[in-house]
This record gives C-alpha cells, structure tokens and sequence, in this order.
C-alpha cells in the first residue's frame, strides 16, 4: 500500500513552471477508503542545467498505528536539450522493525551501473550491468518531472516513455483526458475548471511483485492540474485511483509555495 501511495505522489513534485529556476514545494494528504492513510512534503528545484528534488512520505492516524513508516527521497541530475539525466538518487525509511537506505551510482549515459543498500545496518553492494533493454531509457521520478516539462510547454500529457527497472524495460503512458470542475472539499482550498490525463505503466508482457507495475490500462492514477495565480506555476490538485487492495485512493494538495 505504501507503495501506491508513493506512485500517486511523485506527480506533486514534477508540475512546474516555465521559469529558468524554481523551486516548489507541496503538502498533501491521502485517503486510501474512508482512513487518512498518509501526509507527504516534497520540495523540488529546477535549474537551466540541473534538477533536484526531496521528499518525505509518512503513514498517518490508524495506518501509523498498525504500520508506521517513514520515507525520505533525493533524486538529482543535469538536463541537456531538454533531456533530464539522473545522477544521484538516496533514499532512507523507518519502519516498525526496519531501517533502509539505498543509494544509486549512475554512469555517464544516466544509467545505474552501482547500488549500496543497507538493512539495519548489514550493507549490501551490487553492480549493475546495463543492457540494450535498458538503454535510452530512465527512471520513474526522472520521468514525471519530463512530463511536467512538456506540460509546462506544450499544455498537453500525451507522452510515452521508457522506464527501467532493475534489468527490464516498461514504458510509461501519460493520456489527456479533457477538463472538469474539481469540487470543493474541506481536505483541500484548491477547486474550479481543471485539465485531467491519467498515467498508467505498460509492463511489455513482464511481471513484477511491486503493487506499482501491476497498474493496468483498466486502473490509471488520474491527476488533475490547476495553475497558482501569483506564479502561473501548474500544480497537481488532485490524484485518484479508483480501485486498490483497500479500497478508492484519493490525495489532496492542502498547500504549495512556489518560490523564484
């Protein structure tokens, strides 16, 4: 379920504006049924030539209660024609019983050639070897902030784009589905006319144990976008998944400040 969770939210870090440089960051809140499931902060930066962003996702009320988690993400890299590169991704969580962290090595073509992982202490070092499936291609979080990039231009979603996974290949397809009226909710001040698309993950005829990869054509993340009046900067609304192991997922976004 955390995994879902953290699939729906890397939208809220990707939307900025047309600006050379930004920074943005947003603040949210998730239902998964009828539970307040999880609240996240994420932060990013976005430069002529390089991008960043950070992130924390934690489980709330009775979720932190049966499983308390905590999250924190980094993801960096440079941007050349348009194209964004990763260079350093870390990442650490807090369990009940666990604590994680990871960190990739890429080389010069943005692939992972390196990982070192750790679980309560006891490292792990792997080497990566990248493969003609995986060439060309990136990963996830790299992704959302390219097509926010192209959003941000074009004021448009349809895109497909490969991703990598460990050594296989998946792409993932971002569809426009027209405008509608976002009601308003005590969960969140933002409402009004919005663009909708949704996103889900073609997996190419692979299978994957992770709750990510095995989104379907028939159950799309839908995202809506609205525009911050001061800065004229897109953001993330509202996300929605209709159906998971516990029931219609909905994130809200109850603030975002843009700086310059």
């Amino acid at each position: 379920m955390i995994k879902y969770f953290f699939a729906t939210t890397l939208f809220l870090f990707a939307f900025a504006s047309k600006a050379q440089a930004l920074s943005v960051r947003h603040d949210f809140t998730a239902f998964i049924g009828p539970f307040n499931a999880s609240t996240a902060e994420f932060e990013y930066d976005l430069q002529p030539q390089n991008y960043a962003v950070r992130s924390t996702v934690r489980t709330n009320g009775t979720f932190n209660v049966l499983y308390p988690f905590e999250a924190k993400y980094f993801t960096g890299g440079k941007i050349e024609n348009d194209f964004l590169e990763t260079s350093a991704y870390h990442y650490t969580s807090q369990s009940r019983f666990n604590k994680r962290t990871k960190e990739m090595i890429y080389n010069d073509k943005g692939q992972p050639v390196f990982s070192i992982s750790t679980k309560n202490g006891k490292e792990k070092k792997k080497e990566i070897e990248p493969t003609p499936e995986t060439e060309d291609t990136t990963n996830l979080q790299t992704v959302l902030a390219a097509i926010a990039r192209q959003y941000n231009n074009l004021r448009f979603c349809d895109s497909r784009i490969p991703i990598k996974k460990k050594k296989k290949r998946y792409d993932v397809i971002f569809r426009d589905e027209g405008t509608e009226q976002l009601p308003k909710s005590k969960y969140s001040p933002f409402s009004g006319k919005a663009a909708k698309c949704s996103m889900y993950i073609d997996k190419l005829g692979a299978e994957g144990d992770d709750l990510l990869w095995q989104l379907s054509s028939d159950r799309p993340i839908y995202f809506w976008i609205m525009e911050d009046e001061k800065a004229k900067a897109p953001f993330i609304a509202r996300i929605k998944i209709n159906e998971t192991p516990l029931g219609e997922m909905n994130v809200y976004t109850t603030n975002i400040e843009v700086k310059e």
